[in-house]
């Protein structure tokens, strides 16, 4: 057959398999994230039927699907609760950074992969899922929550460091030196800087380019501007996560909640084939050697997430379960560990073994992740909170 043929087959049949696995996750009350990725494991490289034709579709899908789902958190949230919660939020940011990356390296030490691979595997464990989590709170209702913000925010401080770290262990692996990585840190460093500067200064500006009473227009101008800034962004070395919410944070008023609207769709559509390109790129038969370790390693990080999150919520006055909702969406890791992972292959510098067990950390995290998020919402969870307020805790302190 024809390659477009093979191609609308294969693309036509895994959406129509993702629509009736997220009708079932539906009725057994669970995200659909986790059957995507399986899904796109039975559907990739050694599963039961490798897709030929349609790989390249998902893969460009996937990069959008991010792109969409970062959009569409800064359309939630203003230029000025940015610079408000990213100020609340900077020691929590750093106590994010000690109690998830730590781990990682002292790991990588541990396996004997010496201080390359204990840097590469403390980005792989530091950073959490922006397209997951944002996934996650959307499918379970919790975007106006209180406790969102601080999520947001430090979601934010990780995506903006990672504009910093990912050049400089791109430089480490590739033998640049100290010069090397100190301009490609400087490039990020401005770039991040000059966008901002646009997004908080003149986004009113950039709100006026669109008419929120032409849907149309408005879809085709929000979206190609997300793209172009994510694609300059991603050029400049810096993540296109990181501009796409920018983007999102500059757009206000009408056109931030049509644009909202509009782009709802699409972000469900493109973050479904995230997942799925995700689960395509993975081979189950690496996993099965390295899953031990990278269980072992899960849980152990996905314990200092929950903390990160819980601490961070308890600081700015969060309830009790705010708390547990923040720290418990915060343990899925995703696209940056895996991009982090994907950039020590093939390199001397660093074990092999490092990208087998880095695809099945997240793996595990990623599937796990959204059923803990889910925890905060039974019955039996409340009432452990009530008890715990009982002990001691203020009153206000077990209610929302």
């Amino acid at each position: 057959m024809h390659h477009t043929t093979v191609l609308l087959i294969e693309v036509g049949a895994l959406l129509l398999v993702l629509g009736l696995l997220s009708r079932l996750s539906r009725r057994i009350g669970l995200s659909p994230i986790p059957l995507y990725l399986l899904a796109g494991l039975a559907f990739g490289h050694g599963g039961v039927l490798p897709l030929s034709a349609s790989e390249e579709f998902f893969e460009v899908g996937a990069e959008i699907g991010v792109i969409l789902l970062l959009v569409m958190l800064g359309l939630e949230y203003s230029a000025s609760e940015l610079v408000g919660n990213l100020r609340a939020a900077a020691p929590a940011g750093l106590a994010d950074g000690l109690l998830n990356a730590l781990p990682g390296a002292a790991f990588g030490l541990l396996l004997g992969w010496g201080w390359v691979g204990a840097i590469v595997l403390a980005g792989v464990t530091w950073v959490s899922s922006s397209g997951v989590i944002a996934k996650v709170l959307a499918d379970l209702g919790r975007l106006g929550n209180r406790e969102t913000p601080v999520i947001l925010s430090i979601l934010v401080i990780e995506d903006l460091a990672m504009a910093l770290y990912l050049p400089l262990v791109t430089a480490i692996l590739s033998g640049q030196g100290l010069l090397g990585g100190s301009i490609a840190l400087t490039v990020a460093v401005v770039t991040v800087v000059a966008v901002l500067v646009v997004a908080i200064r003149y986004g009113h500006v950039i709100s006026r380019m669109f008419s929120a009473q032409d849907p149309e227009a408005l879809l085709l101008g929000v979206l190609g501007l997300t793209l172009l800034v994510a694609g300059l962004a991603a050029g400049l070395q810096v993540s296109a996560a990181v501009g796409a919410f920018l983007v999102g944070i500059a757009l206000s008023g009408p056109v931030a909640h049509n644009a909202t609207e509009l782009l709802s769709p699409l972000r469900d559509l493109f973050a479904a084939v995230f997942f799925v390109f995700f689960g395509l790129n993975t081979d189950p038969r690496a996993i099965p050697p390295v899953l031990l370790p990278a269980i072992a390693l899960a849980v152990v990080t996905m314990a200092t997430k929950v903390l990160t999150g819980y601490l961070a919520a308890k600081r700015v006055g969060i309830a009790l379960p705010g708390r547990w909702r923040t720290g418990l969406a915060l343990a899925p890791r995703g696209e940056f560990s895996i991009v982090i992972a994907g950039l020590a292959v093939g390199t001397s510098l660093v074990n092999p073994q490092l990208a087998p067990l880095a695809t099945a950390y997240v793996l595990v995290t990623v599937v796990t992740g959204p059923m803990l998020a889910r925890l905060p919402d039974f019955a039996w969870f409340k009432r452990w909170l009530r008890r715990q307020a009982a002990r001691g805790l203020p009153p206000a302190a077990a209610t929302e």
